[in-house]
């Protein structure tokens, strides 16, 4: 038999690669099942900090909390799934040594080696020696090694705040920058950066008192974006097939600040699509994060703007596939840029939900979605223990995580168009299937929830176009044809109902304890936002109005079709108009 030292090193180095093969095994296996049976989600600290949030839903501190074991949690998760995937390269690593290990050392087996005449027998054997030694070394700092990257490359998988959120990537080969200190939530609250406000509830935490017109300043392009507010500044998009551009106003006063067209975006065709007159090249409402102020367009255009009015950067997104003209809204997270491109008839036609890092618009991720060309907003929501984007597209609604795009889980419960957004209230999301029903839905699953999410519908006077408004634990809708509703969020129950008899397009809002309603023709009603039915006023406006209104400093902001409107409490007197 041939026992040569280096026939013995082969023999040994297999022997140590299958015992390291099956240590990795073990180690698989071990953590595979240990996070079967230990499932961060339902820890008890975290369920009852759920039960809290669906009891108090603008709790900050409970917010912050769940954000705080979310974060943990996904640490955890995501670390197993890099041992994981660095587990499974190890293994193939070491099954590669051990059969090459062992069939080399079982070909010298059966066939030594014919002696050849050596002079000096003993220096040849010490050579020989010295050669196992090294190349099994060399094995060993090779696994020492592997292990090393892989400690030092997963040292946190995820950041320790929401800032440092910011850098993760969603996919490979995502460009890195430091990442900007997004605004405290509060400043997000009192002003109002994207459609429906901070949330997309259509909700604000100021009472406007009045309808008193404070000033009212032209619009120099058309578009039915609503407007958006931080500070002292008033934001819409308008545009036309020669150009599509953004306008800034000043809260106080009205008057023009700038006005700047996005243009020469790189890769964008010089001819721009064909868009329905009623949905218009600038339907879909801006969004700020008080860093930057973003606009899309119809024609794909995606573009950022300086506060000063220079342009930060610009990007192509389209081209946009839908029958009626791109109409749904951006939406955020910290400062990070959520567009939701639902494109075409029939799922197989691109649909996207896409998320950019709003300093420089690189993409962070990207995720395909089966759903048609929906109008729908996403909305952003703390639920079930973790933050979660809401889509609405037929045939499905689906919950996404904000940090890399995962798929939380999905409904199959759309049949129809989707043009209203959803909004959350009572601890779940409420959303209309246009002409069919109003859902409720628990987003707590995982998965495939179509027959176990539902919490109530309601099937009565559906609303079609305009969004529900979601104020704690109360729930309003209101239908194209004026007839207004009040739901408990809870459990569906219906506590008044009215109708104006007159055409709605703008999705209700609500500011402090009062319900705004704007028809198409100018008039504006005031509700209270309670339990019981009470008118407290109306006013009439002379313009035509399809955007939905805005809410800030306890004033109410309007986009009709010639002018920007900025209403305040009696007692305001109308500024100087422009």
């Amino acid at each position: 038999m041939n026992t040569t030292p280096f026939h013995r090193a082969l023999w040994l180095t297999g022997w140590i690669a299958g015992l390291f093969c099956l240590l990795v095994c073990a180690l698989l296996v071990y953590e595979h099942f240990a996070a079967a049976v230990n499932d961060p989600w339902k820890a008890p600290q975290l369920l009852a900090l759920k039960d809290k949030l669906a009891a108090e839903p603008r709790n900050e501190a409970v917010q912050k909390e769940i954000r705080r074991l979310d974060q943990k949690f996904r640490q955890k998760t995501r670390l197993r799934l890099a041992l994981d995937q660095s587990g499974a390269w190890l293994l193939l690593g070491g099954t590669l040594a051990l059969v090459l290990a062992a069939g080399k050392a079982a070909a010298l087996q059966r066939t030594p080696p014919l002696p050849q005449p050596k002079t000096d027998a003993g220096e040849q054997s010490l050579i020989l020696a010295s050669r196992a030694r090294r190349s099994l070394g060399g094995v060993a700092l090779a696994v020492a090694g592997a292990l090393l990257l892989i400690r030092l490359g997963n040292p946190s998988v995820l950041p320790a705040n929401q800032a440092a959120g910011q850098k993760l990537p969603g996919q490979a080969g995502a460009a890195q920058t430091p990442a900007e200190e997004a605004p405290a939530l509060s400043e997000f609250q009192n002003n109002w950066p994207r459609f429906r406000g901070w949330d997309g509830s259509g909700a604000a935490a100021q009472t406007n008192s009045g309808t008193n017109v404070a000033w009212r300043s032209p619009i120099p392009a058309p578009g039915h974006s609503s407007p958006v507010v931080w500070g002292d500044r008033v934001f819409i998009s308008g545009g036309t097939a020669a150009k599509r551009e953004v306008f800034c106003y000043n809260v106080a006063s009205g008057a023009l600040l700038w006005q700047r067209a996005v243009e020469q975006v790189p890769g964008s065709p010089p001819k721009v699509p064909e868009v329905p007159e009623d949905t218009t090249y600038a339907a879909s409402t801006m969004a700020t994060d008080g860093r930057r102020v973003y606009a899309i367009f119809a024609n794909g255009d995606l573009g950022a703007l300086n506060f000063d009015g220079s342009v930060a950067w610009t990007k192509y997104l389209g081209p946009l596939k839908n029958p009626y003209g791109y109409a749904a809204s951006l939406a955020l997270w910290g400062t990070n840029l959520l567009v939701q491109l639902d494109a075409g008839d029939t799922p197989e036609e691109g649909s996207k939900l896409i998320s950019l890092q709003g300093a420089n618009g690189r993409v962070l991720w990207e995720r395909s979605r089966p759903v048609s060309a929906s109008w729908a907003t996403p909305i952003v929501v703390e639920a079930a223990g973790r933050t979660q984007i809401i889509t609405l597209s037929k045939p499905f609604v689906i919950a996404y995580a904000p940090a890399d795009g995962t798929e939380l889980w999905r409904a199959d419960l759309l049949a129809n168009e989707v043009v209203p957004s959803p909004v959350f209230a009572g601890g779940l999301v409420v959303l209309i299937n246009p002409a069919d029903k109003l859902l409720a839905l628990r987003p707590d699953g995982a998965g495939d929830v179509t027959k176990t999410c539902v919490a109530w519908t309601n099937e009565e006077n559906v609303p079609d176009i305009p969004s529900p408004a979601g104020g704690g634990d109360l729930v309003f809708t209101v239908t194209s044809m004026g007839m207004v509703k009040c739901f408990e969020a809870r459990d569906g129950k219906k506590n008044w109902e009215t109708n104006f008899d007159t055409e709605v397009k703008a999705s209700p809002g609500i500011a402090g304890d009062r319900l705004v309603v704007l028809s198409v023709n100018g008039l504006l009603v005031l509700l209270r936002a309670g339990r019981e039915l009470e008118e407290i006023g109306r006013s009439q406006l002379a313009d035509k109005f399809i955007a939905s209104p805005a809410f800030a400093g306890g004033r109410i902001f309007l986009r009709g079709a010639t002018n920007l409107y900025c209403l305040g409490p009696e007692g305001v007197q109308p500024a100087k108009q422009p």
